[in-house]
Formats: structure tokens, sequence, C-alpha cells
């Protein structure tokens, strides 16, 4: 029997947290946010302000399974072109359209068929018309050259396998002087390889986020410039204890080797006008 690949794993799971939506269930970055806002979990928990999930369908919040709010980070301006990789259910897509108007255009890229379908349910809600929904791969973008103004993403790019390929694709898609803006998980220094795993697969599925200096070397070699990540939650082994002690580790034994490096991240870097 063949083994299963990452993707093979997240359109797994995220179809699953698709077909939940309404329902308590395990998102892929701890446990989806309320209706309410709230939620026990802290790398899911109040993310967005009371005045953005009042903008968006309540189907579109719950699915949303990020690590962060791009959208308020990036600085939309009216106008521009946004794309969203690996969109889910479209929180992310629906406030940017908002943001850039209807002169502008939200694009909202995703692989997995029940996401989609739930983003799409969400912008007929929505009622706005500036918004498209693609189905595709991270990897290999469904856009031409230099058509997109700002690319956001939220805790996903860290679940690609190949996310040099990701970084040189949305490179490609930018307009020159465009704006990569992305929520992700980073580590900071080293975690020792037991923990590695556990502590990865607490915050994203798969245990594949980059450390603070890859993300940066990444973008570089894709041809990125002005290249800063910014730590917006630091994590500590007691946020994952009640997760690391059901797959057996004494969480107490190893916090000091864990705490801060698990971080949720804005990531911000710009394709040259050249």
């Amino acid at each position: 029997m063949t083994e299963p690949t990452i993707t093979d794993v997240v359109r797994e799971k995220y179809g699953k947290a698709a077909r939940q939506v309404g329902s308590a269930k395990a998102a892929c970055c701890g446990t989806a946010p309320s209706a309410s806002g709230l939620s026990g979990d802290p790398i899911t928990s109040n993310l967005y302000a009371i005045s953005e999930i009042g903008q968006v369908p309540e189907d579109a919040f719950k699915a949303s399974l990020g690590c962060g709010n791009p959208t308020a980070l990036a600085q939309l301006a009216p106008g521009e072109v946004v794309l969203d990789l690996g969109s889910g259910g479209g929180i992310d897509v629906l406030l940017s359209a908002r943001r850039v108007g209807p002169a502008g255009k939200a694009y909202g890229l995703d692989m997995t068929d029940e996401m989609l379908e739930l983003a799409r349910r969400n912008q007929r809600e929505s009622g706005l018309t500036n918004v498209e929904f693609l189905r595709g791969q991270i990897e290999a973008i469904p856009l031409p050259d230099d058509t997109v103004d700002v690319i956001l993403s939220n805790c996903v790019i860290n679940l690609s396998a190949d996310k040099s390929k990701v970084l040189r694709e949305a490179f490609r898609v930018l307009k020159p002087g465009g704006r990569f803006a992305v929520s992700d998980i980073v580590v900071a220094g080293e975690l020792p390889a037991s923990l590695r795993e556990n502590m990865l697969l607490w915050v994203g599925c798969v245990a594949g986020a980059l450390s603070e200096d890859e993300y940066r070397e990444k973008l570089e070699a894709a041809g990125f410039e002005g290249v800063s990540v910014e730590p917006t939650r630091v994590y500590s082994a007691s946020d994952a204890r009640e997760f690391l002690t059901s797959a057996g580790v004494d969480v107490d034994a190893i916090a000091s080797a864990v705490d801060g490096k698990i971080r949720s991240a804005f990531i911000r870097a710009v394709k040259p006008l050249a």
C-alpha cells in the first residue's frame, strides 16, 4: 500500500474540517474558533476583530484555521489585486475583497474541493462580486506572470512539501513592486529532534515549519528583497500541554528546551521593480 504524501494528508484534514464546519472539531492549527470569536486554543483564538467577524458569513469564520490575520497587517489599498494561497473557507479573501473595493479583486486558491465549495457558498452569502476562488496547488499557481499586487497566506505555506517552489511561484505571479505578506508558523533556534515533530504536529498537521533564517533565505533565493519576519505570537510547552501529554511527552521535563521556539509570524517581502 502506497504511503500518503504530505499533500494527501493536508487535503484530507482540510476536507474533513470543511465538512465539520458548524460543529466542535480539531483543526490543523489547533481548535477552530467559535462564532463568538473566542477559542481556548492559543493559535487560532482572537485573530480577528469583532468588526471583521461581522463582515463575513459565520461559516467563513468557523472554517478559519489560520495562525494570524494577514489581511489586517498587509495594508491593502483600493483597486489592488490580492491572492490568498490556501484560502480555505474564504475569510481572508472576503475581508480582502472589502478592503480593495469594487475596483480591486481578491482571488483564493485551494486544492480541497470541500473547502472550495464552502468558500463559494460563503461568497454568495456575502454578496461580494470581486472574488474568485481557484482550484489548484500553491506550488503551481494557475495565474499568469505579473498579475497580482499582494500575496497573502494564513498558516498554509508551512504545510507544503516544496516551500521553495511555492515562493518562486509567488514571485512569478506578483507584479514588479508587489508585496508578499503572509502569516505562518516558524521555528526560532533549534528544537530537540525528538520534540520537533510533536510540537510542529501540534501547530500545523505536518512537521514542516521553517526556521526564521530558512524562511528569509528561501525568499531571497526566489528573488524577493526587503524580507522581514515579525513574531506575532510565541508559544510555550504549556500551550501544547494537552497534545504533548497525549503523545506521551513529559511536558515539565522538556519545557525549557521548547518554550519560545515555536512562533506565529508575519512575513513580509517585496518583488523588486526592476
